[in-house]
C-alpha cells in the first residue's frame, strides 16, 4: 500500500470572515489547533502583500503554537523572504500573486523568473527551510524548480477542478506526468488548490504524492458540519483513494 498522503489545511478564509467584519473573531489559530486535533498533517497560511486574510500577527502566533508543520505561503519578494526568515516557518510555498485576483491564480512561472526566484531560495535553504514551488504541472516549471534549488513542488490542481468528463481525466494524465517527472528529478510532490472531498481521491491517488494542500472547500464544509468534522471527512476522502 502507498504511503499516507499529508493533510495541509489552509486557515486563510477563516481570517477572510475574521476580517469582513473586522473582528477578533474566527481566530485562524484558534482553527489551526481544532485542525489539528482533528487529524491535520500541517497547517498552511498564505500572508499576501495587501493582508487581506492572514496578518502579520497571525504567522506569528501560528508558528508559536502549530504543534505539526507550518506551511507559509508567500510571493517571491524580499519582504516575504525576509518574515520567514524570522517566522522559520518548517515550509515556504512561493506562489504568483496579483491584487486584483481573488485567489492565486495559476502556477509561478519558475521558468520565466528563475534569475530572481534563485536567491530567495537560496537564502531560505540556508536557513533550514524547505522550499516548495507553486506550479503548473509542465516538464517546464518542474525542470526549473530542481535548476533553481527548491525541495519540492506544489502542484496546482485548479484546472482539474473546473473540468469535467475526458477533459477531467486528460488533466489528471497530465497531472500524474509531473508527479513522476518531480520524482525523477528529486523534487518533493505536493497539489492543491480548489480540491473537494468529491474530487479529491483522484488525485490523491497518484504516484509518489505526498501532500495535499486545501483550504477553500474544507472551510466551507465547517460552515455546515463543525470544523472537526470538516477535517475528518476529507481525511477519509484521501485516505479512500
Amino acid at each position: 500500500m502507498s504511503a499516507r498522503v499529508r493533510l495541509h489545511v489552509n486557515v486563510d478564509h477563516v481570517a477572510t470572515v475574521r476580517n469582513a467584519r473586522g473582528t477578533r473573531y474566527p481566530d485562524p489559530v484558534t482553527a489551526a489547533a481544532l485542525c489539528e486535533l482533528a487529524g491535520a498533517d500541517g497547517i498552511t497560511c498564505h500572508l499576501r502583500e495587501d493582508r487581506r486574510h492572514i496578518v502579520d500577527d497571525d504567522v506569528v502566533r501560528l508558528r508559536a503554537s502549530v504543534n505539526t508543520t507550518l506551511n507559509f505561503e508567500c510571493a517571491a519578494t524580499v519582504e516575504m523572504r525576509d518574515i520567514a526568515l524570522r517566522v522559520r516557518p518548517e515550509l515556504v510555498t512561493l506562489v504568483p500573486e496579483r491584487r486584483e485576483e481573488r485567489t492565486t491564480e495559476g502556477g509561478l512561472d519558475v521558468a520565466g523568473q528563475a534569475a530572481s526566484l534563485a536567491p530567495i531560495v537560496e537564502a531560505l535553504s540556508r536557513a533550514g527551510i524547505i522550499v516548495s514551488m507553486f506550479v503548473a504541472p509542465t516538464d517546464a516549471q518542474l525542470a526549473a524548480s530542481r535548476q533553481i534549488g527548491a525541495h519540492a513542488v506544489e502542484l496546482h490542481t485548479g484546472e482539474y477542478c473546473h473540468l469535467i468528463g475526458r477533459a477531467m481525466q486528460d488533466e489528471l494524465e497530465r497531472l500524474r506526468g509531473a508527479c513522476e517527472r518531480a520524482h525523477e528529478l528529486g523534487l518533493r510532490v505536493a497539489a492543491g488548490h480548489g480540491l473537494t472531498r468529491h474530487n479529491v481521491g483522484p488525485v490523491a491517488a497518484l504516484p509518489h504524492l505526498e501532500e495535499l494542500n486545501i483550504g477553500h472547500a474544507l472551510i466551507a464544509d465547517a460552515v455546515f458540519f463543525g470544523l472537526d468534522r470538516a477535517v475528518r471527512d476529507m481525511r477519509a476522502a484521501i485516505d479512500a483513494r
